[in-house]
């Protein structure tokens, strides 16, 4: 997903380049030694979770509780690995749900679509491509693939920081709350996080039903989580 001249996602992946996500070899079929047997059928993708709608936080009276109650479930969305290793601070896109350094290894570049001479257009096409193995099942794709530069990333940030970029100007490629949401619920980059391709698990819920979560924040005030409180040491010297 990349905000502003790149899209949030790459983004999702959930940026990903995340899409050459080396998958757990399957056993071949009995048949697979036979020369005249047919390829291999690619995995569905796991099903996604549901994310519970904006109803469902409708008894929370305070506005502003119910606003941060809104935005957690829709971070489920936004710390999920389809989305975070499109976004990562060092400019270095992740893939798994473990967030591995991507291989084969390469870099965002200047703009988020690669370095000089391996564009990230050369292996991700428009869309997914799907393959015959038992390494690598699909390449994800989408016309405007691209990693989120490093004022938007998500990896190993908290939900209270991803909050307060997201609404920031400076860091979300100037845009306004009602653009925000119109990007996070219409962008083709974002929904690629929802139909990632075989052996990946897809982002929680439907686009659309973060779309409404995204929505219910931002008519709510748009709150943030409060920071974490800092760990202290209450050990004896």
């Amino acid at each position: 997903m990349l905000l502003g001249g790149a899209s949030l996602l790459v983004l999702l992946g959930g940026a990903s380049l995340t899409a050459c996500k080396p998958s757990t070899p399957s056993p071949p079929p009995p048949e697979a030694s036979d020369a005249s047997a047919s390829p291999l059928t690619p995995a569905p993708p796991p099903p996604a979770q549901p994310l519970q709608p904006p109803s469902a936080f409708s008894t929370i009276t305070d506005p502003a509780a119910r606003s941060i109650a809104l935005f957690t479930e829709a971070g489920r969305v936004l710390t999920h690995p389809r989305c975070t290793n499109c976004h990562p601070a060092d400019g270095v896109p992740r893939q798994g749900m473990h967030h591995q350094p991507h291989t084969p290894a390469v870099i965002g570049g200047p703009d988020g679509h690669g370095p000089p001479g391996l564009p990230c257009a050369s292996c991700h096409q428009a869309t997914n491509i799907a393959l015959q193995g038992a390494t690598l099942r699909s390449i994800p794709g989408d016309p405007h693939w691209a990693l989120a530069p490093a004022a938007m990333a998500w990896l190993d940030r908290s939900l209270t920081q991803i909050c307060e970029q997201l609404k920031d100007p400076q860091r979300n490629g100037g845009k306004t709350l009602t653009a925000l949401h119109h990007h996070m619920a219409e962008d083709t980059l974002v929904g690629w996080a929802w139909a990632p391709g075989p052996d990946r698990e897809p982002a929680p819920g439907t686009q659309r039903a973060f779309g409404e979560l995204i929505a219910a924040w931002i008519e709510t005030g748009a709150h943030c989580p409060s920071p974490a409180p800092e760990r202290r040491d209450t050990t004896t010297p």
